[in-house]
């Protein structure tokens, strides 16, 4: 049995591994499967670049293939160093390694120039003169075709010469283009002559000044594919309009001369045939409760709505991760939410509920106060506290946290109710209530302030009880606690959603921004925290009983000065 036979065994099978099953059985690329991730660094990635990470760089480790990280640096106005290694962090983050260094369109800029030369000189692309508002003007609508720039026919000799110009630096941006000559009545918009070339201005930043036009993404997308020898081109439906220019491309390109390309460039080996990419197209990611327009992210963080492109509540990866989502969590969401190509909208609900089986399978567990209440233990005659032992995990072997129970602790300020409602099943004036891992506590006396506030309850414990109920005896209810002289101080942050609404991109909601949820963020100071979480890790993961689940933030999170983000928490409270 083959690799790629006992990948249908291993995991979830959809219409693009039965693709690279056929393509393989019938000897299609010489049994090589090739694939790339191509992102644009303009912006850091988000959860919808998730599954195309995750069905790229897993169909090459499943094929015994290679799978290329390029950066499709086409537009340089817009990207910088500071996204290209952010990505680069995401990918290896998601547990993923690329085939060789990492590469950029750029790389290759050379050899699209000289196709596109090759091009004009076949009589195939035209320089246009065209304002970029004539342009579109002479585009067409989706109703109407499109007219023929009156620059359609100018001479192969003046095309070169124009082209050659245009590199050197002699106009202005926006002053010249050039276009692939096609068919301006075609009913695909795509193929209406689009421009393959543009003039920019700009500083690169991996070629510095070396280039005055750029690609386009579509012209430069499918040759880059061409010169990394790339088996199958994996992009998203908003593409599939944008295949046959995709196609085009590429057969109006002299197979010998993208082949010596790929060989110089050390992508063919001389005992492969070479085959041309073929491009195929899957429905992305929509989730709701968020929006997955980069351009919109980036209005996010532009305008100080949240605190950068890794704020918890983004749906970045970075974000994501800085929340205390795991890598494993993310990947089993893109696995259950499958392949297909029908757009749909997920429910978050799903996300969620990846990361609570990961944390809860394997965050250790631990005991916080949001809202410390002190309580005095009246009848503790020791004299000094009683060291107990909790497990870190109630299924797992993975060691005990030590607390100390003494005369004073402290609770949630919102496990106590003077006068409780019906139900009620933590603690009261009266009644009895057990501490996690400790003793059953009666409350005896509720003290107050001048200003009649509650500030410390006074309780007696039943001795008898440490870890279990004696027998006859019931308690309604359990409820955390910290000891008072070892307790840490914390800053908790309470995360929820980002939006309000389920579809923020509803245009009867007007601004996407008007769906924003004013209490996404909740900083609560003062908190108090087991002593075990002293050694906390930035990034470690735990289940505060009761709360939730949390994480160390992984930048402003120390010893002596704790921070933790809420991650999820411990059910859906949106369902209610």
């Amino acid at each position: 049995m083959t690799d790629a036979t006992k990948s249908e065994h291993t995991t979830p099978s959809h219409f693009i591994r039965h693709l690279i099953d056929q393509d393989l059985a019938s000897g299609k690329h010489d049994g090589r499967v090739q694939t790339r991730f191509p992102p644009e660094p303009n912006g850091f990635l988000h959860i919808g670049h998730a599954k195309s990470i995750c069905l790229n760089f897993g169909l090459a480790e499943q094929y015994s293939g290679a799978c290329n990280l390029r950066f499709d640096d086409t537009n340089p106005e817009k990207e910088s160093q500071e996204f290209i290694n952010a990505i680069q962090a995401d990918v290896n983050w998601l547990g993923f390694s690329w085939s060789g260094d990492v590469r950029y369109t750029s790389a290759y800029f050379q050899q699209i120039f000289d196709f596109a030369l090759q091009l004009i000189r076949s009589g195939k692309a035209y320089v246009c003169s065209l304002t970029p508002e004539q342009a579109r003007e002479y585009r067409g609508t989706l109703t109407e075709p499109g007219r023929n720039s009156p620059y359609r026919d100018r001479s192969i000799e003046d095309n070169l010469d124009l082209f050659l110009r245009m590199q050197k630096g002699e106009f202005a941006d926006g002053s010249h283009s050039l276009r692939a000559k096609i068919d301006m009545a075609s009913p695909n918009i795509n193929m209406r002559d689009p421009v393959i070339y543009r003039i920019r201005n700009v500083h690169h930043h991996q070629t510095g000044d070396t280039w005055k036009v750029y690609p386009m993404y579509d012209y430069a997308h499918c040759i880059s594919d061409a010169l990394e020898h790339v088996t199958h081109s994996l992009c998203t439906l908003e593409f599939e309009d944008h295949r046959p220019l995709y196609d085009w491309i590429l057969n109006n390109l002299s197979l010998d001369s993208l082949s010596a390309a790929a060989s110089e460039l050390g992508n063919l080996d001389s005992d492969v045939r070479y085959v041309l990419p073929q491009q195929t197209e899957f429905a992305r990611l929509n989730i709701n409760y968020n929006v997955m327009s980069k351009r919109k992210l980036k209005e996010l963080v532009e305008l100080g709505l949240v605190t950068g492109w890794d704020d918890p509540r983004m749906p970045t990866l970075s974000g994501l991760r800085r929340r205390g989502y795991t890598p494993a969590s993310i990947r089993k969401f893109c696995d259950i939410i499958g392949m297909s190509r029908s757009e749909s909208v997920v429910d978050v609900a799903m996300l969620e509920h990846c990361i609570r089986e990961d944390l809860d399978e394997n965050a250790a567990r631990a005991m916080c106060v949001l809202r410390p209440l002190k309580v005095t233990i009246t009848n503790f005659d020791k004299a000094a506290p009683e060291l107990l032992q909790l497990p870190r995990h109630p299924k797992k072997e993975i060691g005990n946290r030590e607390m100390n129970f003494g005369r004073e602790l402290y609770i949630d300020r919102t496990d106590f109710e003077e006068v409780p409602p019906p139900g009620y099943k933590r603690l009261s004036l009266g009644e009895e209530v057990r501490l996690r891992g400790a003793y059953v506590i009666r409350c005896e006396e509720v003290i107050r302030n001048a200003t009649g506030d509650i500030v410390e309850l006074r309780c007696s414990m039943d001795t008898a009880t440490l870890g279990q109920n004696p027998v006859g005896r019931k308690v309604k209810g359990v409820i955390h606690w910290v000891p008072s002289d070892t307790a840490l101080t914390a800053e908790i942050r309470i995360y929820d959603r980002l939006f309000v609404d389920a579809n923020p991109d509803d245009k009867a909601l007007g601004d996407f921004k008007n769906s924003l949820n004013p209490d996404s963020l909740q900083v609560l100071t003062g908190c108090l925290v087991e002593p075990s979480l002293g050694s906390a890790q930035p990034e470690e993961c735990f289940q505060f009983e009761r709360e939730g689940y949390f994480c160390a933030d992984r930048f402003d999170s120390r010893p002596g000065a704790l921070v933790f983000n809420r991650t999820v928490s411990l059910r859906d409270s949106w369902t209610k």
